[in-house]
């Protein structure tokens, strides 16, 4: 079965890594595109679903970019708006594990200044499930354009959410006040061990998914990087682990599982409404379909996640 369409709402950000500069008083900047939305828009494309992105694009040199990178990932960008403002940049620190820790340029950007009207132009008729979360959700003065806009939606399309949480540019308390009215709109919540721990502290994930079950959403799914992902559809509970890889970053790691979730969900036609024909054992398909693509994305610089022809082939060799 062919998938159907999914729309991803969110950030195109340009993600900025250091590297050795010819002197000692220089920093190099190697810029990719990224963004948890984006990453996500661009995975789906990437594994074969149509993948729709409403985004508010730049034409600074970053949104040239952005745009080229989406467009060439087979990217749908048709209803993306051409936005006066200028792009968000961040700042990537990588640890010894690859993990990246982030600083933004975010102030005024162009992401952040969804209005009604931009997108009560968007057709969502052709669209089994729209995808949003992380910065868009939060990021004043479109935070509430995009919930009114999931609300609207949510009738007639499963919707997805991705809360992403970033504490070093919007306070957790924000992400926590608003958490229990997402979970009413979500059909499916994924978010990584990182973002339970910001968000309910010192809480079991097992808990976690009752909470956020007892709240409206019926899929959670928590990825735990090397220790793979748990997920629980109505308190029904599947442990997948993570497939081994080596690791040059983890960056866009976990919005490339999602992708390979919902491409996963899709292909086999259980998208488009409330998750009624859903079965653990789909889920746990599903899941183990996002670790090979999360760990192909580990394996190379930045968020870049694989194609459906590189994803086959790791899958061939990790079967034989």
């Amino acid at each position: 079965m062919s998938p159907r369409q999914i729309t991803v709402l969110g950030e195109c950000v340009a993600d900025a890594f250091a590297e050795p500069a010819s002197t000692s008083n220089e920093l190099a900047l190697r810029v990719l595109p990224g963004g948890g939305p984006a990453n996500t828009a661009v995975s789906l494309a990437r594994l074969g679903t149509p993948a729709r992105f409403l985004a508010r694009l730049s034409d600074d040199v970053f949104g040239r970019l952005f745009r080229a990178h989406l467009e060439a990932s087979e990217v749908d960008l048709s209803d993306a708006v051409r936005a006066a403002e200028p792009s968000t940049l961040a700042v990537a620190e990588l640890d010894a594990r690859g993990q990246a820790a982030f600083s933004f340029h975010a102030q005024n950007t162009a992401d952040w200044q969804w209005t009604p009207e931009e997108l009560a132009r968007v057709d969502l008729s052709g669209t089994a499930c729209l995808h949003t979360g992380s910065l868009a959700l939060v990021r004043q003065p479109g935070a509430t354009v995009v919930e009114d806009f999931l609300a609207a939606a949510a009738p007639h399309t499963t919707i997805s959410i991705d809360p992403n949480v970033r504490p070093l540019l919007v306070s957790p308390d924000v992400y926590r006040a608003r958490l229990a009215h997402w979970c009413t709109l979500a059909d499916v919540l994924r978010l990584s061990e990182d973002d339970l721990e910001l968000l309910l502290p010192g809480t079991p994930p097992e808990q976690a998914c009752d909470i956020w079950h007892a709240a409206g959403a019926r899929l959670v799914v928590i990825t735990r990087g090397v220790d793979g992902a748990l997920a629980s559809l109505d308190g029904e509970r599947v442990q997948v682990p993570a497939v081994p890889t080596s690791v040059v970053d983890t960056v866009g790691a976990g919005d490339s599982f999602t992708a390979g979730l919902l491409h996963h969900l899709g292909s086999r036609g259980l998208l488009g409404g409330r998750l009624t024909e859903l079965r653990l054992d789909d889920v746990a398909e599903a899941c183990r379909f996002g670790t090979h693509v999360a760990a192909l994305t580990c394996s190379v610089a930045g968020p870049n996640p694989p194609w459906a022809s590189r994803l086959a082939q790791f899958a061939a060799a990790d079967r034989a």
